[in-house]
């Protein structure tokens, strides 16, 4: 088969398809293409692609008017290159698109490598970052929870800065970033409150990651010993309302995280107490990196993930190919029927 995108309508993300990619140029000078290996899909791409305009996602891999291409994570290997420090063979984990190739133009910086196109220049270096990744037996665990993971570790790093918290909770409960989150906290001793759909409900309750499972549907009647904070996932207006007035004067911090429930309530209205606040995590990147050094801050990460997979034993990879099996895996992901056990990983071919 020929290379082809996925390519998405920005204004719905319902509107998906599969095109032919036009044909391979000649690289420019400096530039290399990569062919994408596997990479995961979880309900972190769908906040991509939600905030796309807002925070810049869609300039990553530009595509037509109207059209986005949301970034993955995942690996791919040089196939062909016109650039002195990325031979042909070289295999990287990083931001991805979902496509079958694409070019980029990588350079030398530090340990691994950067994508120093026009078109990226201006965006956040986290995600123009390429880690050399020889191949190892642990990949799709990486590909699947090295990105989300670290963003539950930034997260739980930031939050343990405040030793007066007493209680958390989270919203999308079943969404990877949030059980990273619960994990880290409850290994910390801060009880953990989890809110989900009846759906997820007795499976999350069964995994042990959280203290208590809590439907949306009983929000409204939710009590918690405060301070509390509440870390958003979902997006979802009217819960987050909800929280908000059930928490009442327990509620000391209010965080923005993702918007899992892109389909959900979204209009703007007033909460009641703390007002929320974006948790950016490249923000928290910059501020460790710099007080640790690059090396020490990959270190500390890493060995959490390790122990982290260790402990994970109730998590399946659903494995997918193809664009079809795409097309299949994103559907089920973006209309909330994907199983908080189980973690997608799709191989282009």
């Amino acid at each position: 088969m020929s290379d082809w995108d996925v390519l998405v309508a920005k204004d719905d993300l319902r509107k998906i398809e599969v095109r032919n990619a036009p044909p391979r140029a000649p690289l420019a000078d400096g530039e290399v293409r990569l062919e994408v290996e596997r990479f995961s899909l979880t309900a972190n791409n769908i906040t991509y692609g939600l905030i796309g305009e807002a925070f810049g996602y869609w300039k990553f891999f530009p595509a037509g008017e109207g059209l986005g291409r949301i970034p993955v994570w995942g690996f791919a290997t040089v196939v062909e290159s016109n650039a002195a420090d990325a031979p042909v063979g070289l295999r990287v984990f990083g931001y991805l698109p979902m496509s079958s190739s694409f070019t980029a133009r990588l350079a030398r910086k530090g340990g691994g490598f950067i994508d120093t196109s026009a078109h990226r220049a201006e965006l956040p270096p986290t995600y123009n970052a390429y880690a050399e990744a020889p191949e190892d037996a642990s990949d799709d665990h990486r590909a699947l929870l090295r990105p989300l993971f670290m963003t539950s570790w930034l997260l739980d790093d930031f939050l343990s800065e405040d030793a007066a918290i007493k209680t958390l909770v989270l919203s999308s409960a079943s969404s990877k970033t949030a059980m990273g989150l619960a994990w880290f906290a409850r290994r910390r001793g801060v009880p953990v409150v989890g809110l989900t759909s009846p759906g997820n409900a007795g499976t999350l309750a069964g995994l042990g990651l959280y203290d208590r499972i809590v439907p949306y549907g009983e929000a409204g009647s939710l009590k918690v010993e405060g301070p509390a904070v509440y870390v958003d996932f979902a997006g979802d207006a009217q819960v987050n309302q909800t929280v908000h007035e059930a928490l009442g004067g327990e509620l000391a911090r209010s965080i923005i995280v993702g918007g899992t429930h892109w389909s959900g309530d979204r209009a703007p209205r007033a909460l009641a107490g703390p007002q929320p606040v974006l948790f950016f995590a490249p923000d928290q990147i910059r501020k460790r990196a710099a007080e640790w050094g690059q090396q020490e801050l990959d270190q500390r990460f890493v060995a959490a993930l390790h122990e982290f997979v260790a402990d994970a034993r109730w998590l399946k990879l659903k494995q997918s190919t193809g664009p079809e099996g795409l097309l299949a895996a994103y559907r089920e992901v973006l209309e909330g029927r994907a199983r908080p056990d189980e973690g997608h990983i799709i191989r282009p071919a």
